[in-house]
């Protein structure tokens, strides 16, 4: 019990070291409180931090817009285009801009607070070297496919050719593209892989198509029939973009003449337009001689 009562009055400060400790104490709040300087640091940090997020949200805005008029331009400078394409560069262009201009933003509150900004850009920086390294194809491919949609190469529904490979561009995305050839296959192309492009949907495609007569014929009455044939298959097909032109003698040679048909039309009905001209001069050539058999019996 003694013992007891003598730890006990040890560990228990007397009244005196109790009410000095409290006076140091409140003596060193009123200092802190009373700083004039270090209220000024606080004072001056506070206001460049709110200078400094509000002047990046200032800069944000600006940059949408100016994205927003870019690319509305660019939309509006193109008869054939789909919305969704700028709408993907839009979004991709803003969200760069949101990451770099907070990721900055931050960087400079931090300098603000006292903390040493080398190091945590050293490591960001070996961070993104080791993820490009990790990565390679696929950045490669994601950035082909920025500039694909940013330079506009092709559209949703082009008719393009890249490498082997030819058909109607089904989707444009940031890693991939996907052909549909017109005998069905789709081929899913990574965007690094597209090296050069032929775009056939920028221009209307030319039609030519040649027949040969026999120099036994007359050229006269040749080109009248052609002439009949490809006014029949404007008649017949009304929706056709023009009539096919008979130009005229294309080759000459000891036993026959050609002669060429030309028209324009959309890319992807560029075959069905040839079969239709053959078709219509196939006819006409076989009323042609079924007229010509009764003078020849």
């Amino acid at each position: 019990m003694n013992f007891f009562t003598a730890e006990t009055d040890h560990s228990i400060d007397s009244p005196e070291e109790v009410f000095e400790a409290a006076i140091t104490w409140k003596d060193k709040l009123w200092a802190w409180a009373t700083n004039i300087d270090m209220w000024e640091m606080v004072l001056f940090s506070a206001l460049r931090i709110i200078l400094i997020f509000v002047l990046t949200r200032i800069f944000i805005r600006i940059i949408y817009r100016v994205i927003d008029r870019s690319l509305e331009k660019r939309q509006n400078s193109r008869l054939k285009v789909n919305p969704r394409r700028f709408v993907t560069v839009g979004e991709l262009l803003k969200n760069i801009t949101w990451i770099t201009s907070n990721f900055i933003m931050v960087m400079l509150v931090l300098g603000e607070f006292g903390f040493q900004l080398a190091p945590l850009l050293a490591g960001a920086g070996v961070l993104g070297l080791a993820i490009g390294f990790g990565a390679q194809s696929l950045v490669k491919d994601v950035i082909t496919g920025f500039f694909i949609i940013l330079e506009d190469q092709f559209a949703v529904g082009d008719v393009i050719q890249t490498g082997s490979l030819k058909g109607t561009v089904e989707m444009i995305g940031l890693r991939s593209t996907r052909l549909v050839s017109w005998t069905g296959e789709v081929h899913i192309i990574p965007n690094g892989m597209i090296t050069n492009v032929t775009n056939y949907s920028l221009n209307n495609a030319m039609v030519i198509v040649d027949f040969p007569f026999s120099n036994d014929k007359k050229l006269d009455e040749s080109i009248s029939l052609l002439k009949k044939a490809m006014l029949k298959m404007k008649e017949d097909h009304p929706n056709t973009p023009e009539m096919p032109h008979v130009l005229g003698v294309q080759s000459l040679s000891a036993s026959e003449f050609v002669v060429r048909i030309v028209m324009e039309c959309m890319p992807a009905a560029r075959e069905e337009m040839e079969r239709q001209i053959q078709t219509y001069v196939k006819q006409a050539l076989e009323e042609a001689e079924t007229l010509a058999l009764p003078e020849g019996e």
